[in-house]
């Protein structure tokens, strides 16, 4: 039985994203594919009237957004699994059009997974795909991120694709860790320039590089926490 609001996948676009999905670590059922290859749709046919990615095409979609998703996943179960979070709060800033949070609930639906964005129309794209996906783990506020902290309970990680300056993201999202928690920022080449300028209470304390299945571009990940004090 398929997920509401899904249709059962090609046969030949299911297998190339278990394949991809293996490519990076992960093994998805058969209802994960089917949100997945539901999302892809729905990214496409919405981006042809709201614009909501600059990538036009499917197979760009599939590796610039998808792909590239897909490979922070397992870096993510690999940080609450060390800190034995069977269930934790994400918060995905400038998420867009849900890259990568909305990929991130439906491949580990025991989070609870937050994007917020300024723009209205991407918003309410992730809202429609949560509803017709069933995805209830994930939820998606419109308004600049530094006014969640006067309403919102702090987050286990915080993450961010294409959003800001290291320096800038930590700066505005400072008041939103929770204890123990941490900062993941998506790039391109390693940031040494921003990682320098860091505040000084707040460290990084991993650069992880990622293989991205079909994109010929460096991609790492920047693992940042608040400074301990001793």
């Amino acid at each position: 039985m398929s997920t509401p609001g899904t249709e059962e996948p090609t046969a030949d676009e299911a297998i190339a994203l278990h394949r991809l999905a293996q490519a990076v670590g992960l093994d998805l059922d058969a209802q994960q594919t089917r949100q997945l290859l539901a999302y892809l749709d729905m990214l496409q046919r919405w981006n042809g009237v709201y614009n909501l990615t600059a990538v036009r095409s499917r197979e760009g979609m599939w590796t610039q957004h998808l792909a590239d998703c897909l490979a922070v996943v397992q870096p993510v179960a690999r940080h609450f699994e060390a800190r034995s979070l069977k269930s934790a709060r994400i918060l995905d800033v400038g998420s867009g059009g849900g890259l990568p949070g909305l990929v991130l609930a439906v491949c580990l639906p025991a989070l609870a997974v937050t994007c917020v964005d300024t723009v209205s129309k991407k918003v309410a794209f992730v809202r429609q795909v949560a509803a017709e996906l069933s995805l209830a783990n994930l939820r998606s506020v419109h308004g600049r991120v530094e006014s969640l902290a006067r309403s919102t309970t702090p987050f286990d990680l915080i993450t961010a694709r294409a959003f800001a300056s290291l320096p800038e993201f930590v700066g505005l999202t400072q008041s939103l860790v929770a204890p123990g928690a941490c900062w993941l920022a998506m790039k391109g080449k390693t940031p040494y320039d921003e990682i320098t300028q860091l505040p000084q209470e707040i460290e990084m304390f991993h650069v992880e590089q990622l293989t991205v299945p079909g994109l010929d571009a460096q991609r790492c990940l920047v693992w940042m926490r608040p400074r301990s004090v001793a």
